[in-house]
């Protein structure tokens, strides 16, 4: 976990991701104390969840408190309380989603599980099986069967950029999980449809966030396998990804879909 402070003259962005990172750094190290103090997932679950949105709450009251520089004209003023309300009624919902965020506990064990298994023994007989590939255009189609995807081809990337991400996230499905990958991809759509349908209606293109260029790879189809891997492998997914692309575009990717899994 950092430790340095940050230099509060750095750009917005940097000192944001900053926060962001140390604060999966800090969710990971929690979830580890609570388990080995026997505590149950759900219960991390809920304690780890209940903090954030709190955090989240005292922001909100922080922006519902705040008033207008002194001797403002009134058409200043109203402008203002209006973006105040705008603000906290969007805060809240970020209150209201993080706290009932759950899954996250089992998923880190589950990650530190298997990162901390020795590598299994392969007889020399099974060296050169086969490795089950993956058809990224099957892939492709599969995610763009589910209704919380774009369909508005005006708001796609460019078929380099989507094909690069989408072989990027790819490369994150390990070699066991291969074989009945579109299996999987289907039932974890089937899963959060309705978890995907609500960040594409908050951060996906008409979206306020959206409107300042964040956020772009809300909605596309491709993403479906992303948010996936946020669940299933995220260290995997950030080493794979910081090698190829931008890490702004997974950073945003992750905050909506509140995986907060970026180091």
């Amino acid at each position: 976990m950092s430790t340095e402070q940050h230099d509060p003259h750095m750009d917005e962005l940097t000192r944001i991701s900053w926060h962001q990172s140390d604060a999966v750094t800090a969710r990971i190290t929690v979830f580890e104390a609570l388990a080995e103090a026997g505590v149950p997932a759900a219960q991390a679950d809920q304690l780890v969840s209940q903090l954030e949105a709190g955090a989240v709450a005292g922001a909100h009251t922080w922006v519902s408190e705040s008033s207008p520089p002194a001797g403002s004209e009134q058409a200043f003023e109203d402008g203002w309380f209006k973006g105040v309300r705008a603000v906290a009624s969007y805060l809240l919902r970020i209150a209201d989603t993080t706290a009932a965020q759950r899954g996250r506990a089992e998923s880190n064990a589950q990650l530190l599980t298997h990162l901390r298994q020795p590598l299994p023994h392969v007889p020399q007989s099974e060296v050169s099986a086969p490795t089950p590939t993956l058809d990224a255009k099957e892939i492709l189609a599969v995610t763009q069967r589910f209704t919380w995807a774009l369909t508005d081809p005006g708001h796609f990337l460019v078929p380099e950029t989507s094909q690069e991400i989408l072989a990027v996230a790819l490369s994150a499905v390990r070699e066991d999980e291969r074989a009945d990958y579109v299996q999987r991809l289907t039932a974890f759509a089937d899963r959060h449809r309705e978890r995907l349908e609500e960040m594409l209606r908050a951060y996906g293109p008409g979206s306020t966030p959206a409107e300042h260029g964040r956020y772009a790879l809300v909605g596309q189809p491709e993403s479906l396998v992303l948010c996936e891997r946020f669940e299933t492998a995220p260290l995997l997914l950030d080493g794979v990804w910081d090698a190829e692309l931008e890490d702004l575009l997974l950073d945003d990717l992750a905050f909506a879909w509140g995986a907060g899994h970026r180091r």
